[in-house]
């Protein structure tokens, strides 16, 4: 029986007595950053920003934001920590699985996946709204195949083309936040001619700057936590970087503060400009994603075309949050099945250094936004979201508590600070710090469920599904290996460098 290409390819990939083909080192430190920006600047700043400042106020929302920015400051040095030492393309897989336990690996690298997959589809579903502002007749099917299509075919011949497409993505989103800030700053001090500067005044309106008291900043910080995600994508491309051992710590460096510059003087100037009581800034939630707060100051600057402009960055956003998923999600995939934690399919690689068995899986889950067809774009895409929204935190719980072991544990077996290309500082202040607020966040994302007349157990479900479910598959493993808690003396914290 005559044999295939594609089987010959892939009986080469699987042998045993090969040496299998590696992903290939070819993304630099602007990719890195652009990446990081990327991941964690999209629909929580362009829109839903309105929406905490009308919540919690001004300085409710600047406050919640700057605390949940340095719970994420120290969970960057916790990964840039081991993702310099140890690059890897199944980044929290691996770490999990090395200093926690097998099977906490196991489950975190099913949810990590499962969570970027199902956000694929999420954004897609966001896609569709947004296009229906220009084309409010065309079917949003059309949409998200087209989009979907696109997201593939930029993953499927190299990552480089992944990281350059990131790269513009982000670009756009960074030149708008910046553009938006020097109009909102020119705004404030009374530098643009032809609007009137309210000054500081809308920090002191009413009940400003904090409106809502403790409750309010909890939900805002909810929102805020949420905003942040994607801050991790760099562990996940360190795997594929040129030099980790210097560009991690670059990026690590750089991005984190730029990203909290940009959502705290933009949290800033729409406070100041804007009343939380504006009935527009009020509507600038998820009911409507194609509104944005910028949209609001770049008309009253004049731009006739701010609805247009800031719906096609808002469009790109969610473009680079869905490249970002597919690259993240198939990456994952690729290492747990080298690993031996998912089908061996998915560990066949191409010439290019592309998991395309993974592409394709991942982008069968992506297609769930088709569902929106049968049911109704707000629905599916409000489903999707609850389902997959704890995922992100459960992995940030994993990178402080890996960060910690993995510590403690190169210090038991002899190594020296100073041996580590990037040492993260205040441990274990950072990680123990950033635990416990991540876990404070994750368990209090729908605590409003509990105070009503009657329990909300429909919301609670939705929001809570994913954290038994990791429990389950993580102690399912346990149990079926036989595996327990690595102890500080038998860890692998061998650096697998190979650059």
């Amino acid at each position: 029986m005559k044999t295939t290409a594609k089987e010959a390819e892939l009986t080469f990939a699987m042998s045993p007595e090969k040496t299998p083909p590696k992903l290939k080192r070819t993304l630099k430190t602007r990719h890195l950053n652009m990446i990081a920006i990327g991941g964690s600047i999209g629909t929580g700043l362009f829109v839903a920003s309105g929406s905490t400042i009308a919540t919690a106020g001004p300085g409710g929302a600047l406050l919640a934001y700057a605390l949940i920015g340095m719970m994420v400051f120290f969970l960057m040095t916790s990964l840039g920590e081991l993702a310099a030492h140890m690059p890897d393309s199944g980044s929290f897989c691996t770490y999990g699985s090395r200093f926690i336990d097998e099977g906490f690996g196991f489950a975190m690298g099913w949810n990590y996946w499962y969570n970027w997959a199902v956000t694929i589809a999420a954004e897609l579903v966001a896609a569709q709204l947004v296009m229906s502002f220009w084309f409010p007749d065309v079917p949003g099917i059309y949409w998200s195949f087209g989009f979907l299509s696109l997201m593939f075919l930029l993953n499927f011949f190299s990552v480089k083309g992944f990281g350059e497409s990131e790269f513009w993505f982000a670009m756009i989103k960074v030149i708008a936040v910046i553009v938006f800030i020097g109009l909102g700053l020119a705004s404030i001090f009374g530098i643009m001619t032809g609007i009137d500067s309210p000054g500081f005044s809308n920090f002191t309106l009413g009940e400003a700057p904090f409106v809502g008291g403790l409750q309010a900043m909890i939900g805002v910080a909810m929102i805020a936590g949420f905003s942040f995600q994607g801050t991790e994508l760099i562990g996940i491309a360190a795997g594929e970087s040129e030099n980790p051992r210097k560009s991690i710590p670059i990026a690590i460096r750089q991005v984190f503060w730029r990203i909290l510059m940009f959502y705290i003087l933009s949290i800033f100037v729409i406070g100041m400009l804007i009343p939380y009581t504006d009935p527009n800034l009020l509507k600038t939630g998820t009911d409507d994603i194609s509104t944005s707060p910028f949209t609001l100051l770049f008309e009253r600057a004049g731009l006739a075309a701010a609805a247009g402009v800031m719906n096609a960055v808002i469009l790109s956003a969610i473009l680079s949050a869905g490249n970002s998923g597919m690259y993240a999600s198939t990456r994952m995939l690729y290492t747990m099945a080298l690993q031996g934690k998912a089908p061996k399919l998915f560990a066949y690689l191409s010439q290019g250094g592309v998991p395309r068995y993974a592409l394709y899986a991942t982008t069968a889950v992506g297609a769930l936004c088709f569902l929106t067809s049968f049911i109704g774009d707000k629905t599916v895409y409000t489903w999707l979201l609850n389902t997959s929204g704890m995922c992100g935190f459960i992995v940030w719980l994993g990178i402080a508590i890996s960060h910690y072991r993995f510590r403690k544990g190169f210090i038991a077996q002899g190594g020296r600070l100073d041996q580590l290309p990037y040492r993260a500082m205040l441990f274990p202040f950072g990680p123990l710090f950033a635990f416990c607020l991540c876990l404070a966040i994750t368990l209090g994302q729908n605590y409003q469920a509990f105070f009503g007349e009657r329990i909300d157990w429909a919301g609670l479900i939705a929001t809570y599904i994913s954290l038994p479910l990791f429990l389950v598959i993580w102690w399912s493993y346990r149990l079926k290996n036989g595996t327990r808690f690595v102890r500080y003396e038998e860890m692998n914290i061998r650096s697998t460098r190979d650059d």
